[in-house]
């Protein structure tokens, strides 16, 4: 079966490739205009923008991503992005894929010749935001781009593609950068996600990008709890791929709750900056947050696939700093410290040691991307760890203004000691967990890979933590 007609035939079992929405007209509505002659155009995609009159120069520039069967036009008019453009003074692009391409309309997430670097439809999004820098006087330092299901998986592979030309992103129901590279793949992604180490899902977004980069976008995903077309995994998974790139760590800087059952957990960068955001709506199936109103955090329009829960285009718009306030504190300038060692550790505790940075007030110590400590001297002792376990540790200078600079190159000290333990749950709980990992349906112990059967809540096996993140199947008796 052809690339371009795989989804007929999946029709009605792939939802994120085969019928979001009934598709609407094409992009005619007062207000958004077709943009011709945007480049070579490789991916056969169509441009529209929406320009607020009066725009200043050197504004930002939002690229918005469809979902499949969907159009510009459609996405313009329920997503309320046009609502921030005009409040906060910026341009909007809206990328318009057709039948031609893909049989319902969908961007080709899931194809390395469409969501590579310099290939297909990504070529020819950057070539739109080229084309709307050069016509709109746009600040090509404050682009972002932000998508809904395949239009979300295609932003995850546009962010890693050009970290060089996207500042930050929203992952809207969508999956993580690179999960797929064909039709069955994409299957697995979006009701089964592989469940890689955050290591693992960051290479790959490492391997998209340009040789040597080292400043990443800022990344927010969104994701409803009760999604049957791309599974909550995803979010955990596009979570620990950002969070891995950034270097930061999956443990949350903080969390807080929104309107309409939200919940909002932050992963700041050590300057203080939130890097990764996520926004887990409860109850919500597959779709666009938004939340029809006049108030100032209200946007959007309700309809199939756009559900009243929570304006997500205005948090979003506010996590880029879209509102003026620079998405969080500016980072100092100050150099990472060099020399971070690891000079002592117990069962419980371990002391790390750096050089000295000129004009340093205080450092800050990071644990796996977050803050434990804060000292004036080179030196600190992190007390309270889990024997025989490993723990990833950074150092960042701070002026005396409070700003932190970039963080040292890492180290890793492992306590000495192991206690064994015992884990009895469901496969899927294993797996939720980090003792377990699901892979083609079935689940397999962390570290040992014994068979554990079918990922789900119904098969339970007793696991036995036998040292630092291995297990074994101890169903008979666990003498931990």
């Amino acid at each position: 079966m052809g690339v371009r007609g795989w989804i007929t035939a999946a029709a009605g079992a792939l939802a994120l490739t085969a019928g979001l929405v009934a598709a609407g007209p094409q992009a005619s509505a007062a207000g958004l205009t077709q943009v011709t002659g945007f480049g070579t155009n490789p991916g056969n995609l169509s441009m529209y923008a929406y320009v607020p009159d009066s725009l200043p120069a050197d504004a930002p520039l939002v690229v918005a991503l469809h979902g499949c069967t969907q159009s510009a036009n459609d996405y313009y008019a329920h997503s309320g992005w046009p609502t921030f453009a005009d409040r906060y003074g910026f341009a909007v692009v809206f990328p318009q894929t057709s039948s031609a391409n893909n049989a319902n309309n969908c961007f080709n997430w899931f194809q390395p010749g469409d969501s590579a670097r310099d290939r297909g439809e990504a070529l020819s999004v950057r070539q739109m935001v080229d084309a709307a820098v050069s016509r709109y006087g746009s600040d090509p330092g404050r682009v972002y781009v932000t998508g809904l299901s395949a239009g979300g998986g295609m932003t995850a592979n546009l962010l890693a593609a050009y970290p060089d030309v996207f500042a930050g992103g929203a992952v809207d129901s969508g999956l993580p950068a690179s999960c797929a590279d064909s039709v069955t793949a994409a299957y697995t992604c979006m009701y089964s996600p592989p469940d890689r180490t955050p290591a693992q899902w960051g290479d790959l977004v490492r391997s998209a990008a340009p040789a040597g980069t080292t400043s990443w976008p800022r990344v927010a995903i969104w994701q409803g709890t009760a999604d049957t077309t791309v599974r909550p995994a995803n979010a955990t998974e596009l979570r620990d791929q950002w969070t891995d790139v950034w270097g930061i760590g999956q443990t949350p800087s903080r969390a807080d709750a929104l309107t309409g059952g939200t919940t909002r957990t932050v992963y700041d960068d050590p300057s203080g900056r939130p890097a990764v955001e996520v926004y887990s709506i409860s109850g919500m199936a597959h779709g666009l947050a938004v939340d029809p109103g006049s108030g100032p955090e209200q946007c959007g329009t309700p309809g199939t696939y756009y559900l009243d829960t929570i304006c997500s285009s205005y948090h979003t718009a506010r996590f880029w700093g879209l509102d003026g306030d620079g998405g969080g504190e500016q980072p100092g300038t100050l150099p990472a410290p060099t020399g971070l060692a690891v000079t002592g550790t117990t069962a419980t505790s371990a002391t790390l040691s750096w050089n000295a940075v000129p004009g340093a007030a205080s450092y800050t110590v990071l644990r796996g991307g977050t803050r434990v400590g804060t000292t004036a001297s080179t030196r600190h002792t992190d007390t309270g760890l889990a024997s025989g376990s490993t723990y990833r540790y950074t150092v960042t200078a701070v002026d005396a203004a409070g700003a932190a600079g970039p963080p040292s190159s890492a180290v890793v000290a492992t306590t000495t000691g192991f206690t064994p333990t015992c884990h009895t749950a469901s496969n899927y709980d294993h797996t939720v967990a980090g003792r377990a990992y699901a892979e083609g349906g079935r689940a397999y112990a962390r570290g040992s890979g014994q068979p554990l059967g079918l990922w789900n809540t119904f098969t339970t096996h007793t696991l036995q933590q036998t040292s630092p993140g291995h297990y074994v199947i101890a169903d008979s008796g666990c003498p931990a």
